[in-house]
């Protein structure tokens, strides 16, 4: 909890999906929800920081060495947050929180958070169907991590299949459901 509302932490990683990612913060926003934002390196290939700066109306996190108080960034916005999401979620962020690795400032929140998770995987469709990818997946659940997707459909590099990151609108409805703020 922010000052009386709930406080989404929401990490946006390195594929063409995080584009939905601003759609999302915009939404949570003018819904009345605390958002706060922690990009991986490879997502601002594909997304601007400054997009979600101004969308979220707070700073966005980019690494873990420029902290704005003495407490370690991650450690402080994990004792706040109502809800870890992470949309996209690529297969190397997937395996990253299956495994432990914590190696950039949205891999090691992942590894100090308390609060319930929602994971919005986006990737090409033969990643999605790969062994790993999905025991990783069945890892993350077991410790009950939430899934919205990967949906079937048409992806960014012309490939067809089950890859698609769900809709920013039924990734909204789905954290509603999850924070109890139906």
């Amino acid at each position: 909890m922010e000052n009386g509302r709930k406080f989404i932490v929401l990490g946006v990683t390195g594929g063409i999906a995080a584009y939905k990612s601003a759609q999302l913060v915009s939404m949570l926003v003018k819904n009345g929800f605390a958002v706060q934002v922690i990009m991986t390196e490879n997502a601002c290939s594909f997304v601007g920081e400054l997009t979600f700066r101004t969308l979220s109306q707070r700073p966005v996190v980019l690494d873990l060495w420029h902290c704005g108080s003495w407490q370690p960034e991650h450690v402080k916005l994990a004792e706040m947050a109502d809800l870890f999401v992470v949309a996209p979620a690529t297969a190397n962020f997937v395996a990253k929180m299956a495994n432990g690795i914590a190696d950039d400032a949205l891999s090691t929140f992942a590894a100090t958070f308390e609060c319930p998770a929602l994971l919005a995987p986006a990737m090409n469709p033969a990643m999605a169907a790969k062994a790993a990818f999905l025991e990783n997946v069945e890892k993350l659940r077991r410790r009950g991590v939430n899934f919205i997707g990967p949906e079937e459909g048409h992806v960014a590099c012309g490939a067809s299949g089950k890859g698609r990151m769900s809709e920013p609108e039924e990734i909204f409805q789905t954290i509603k459901k999850l924070i109890g703020d139906n």
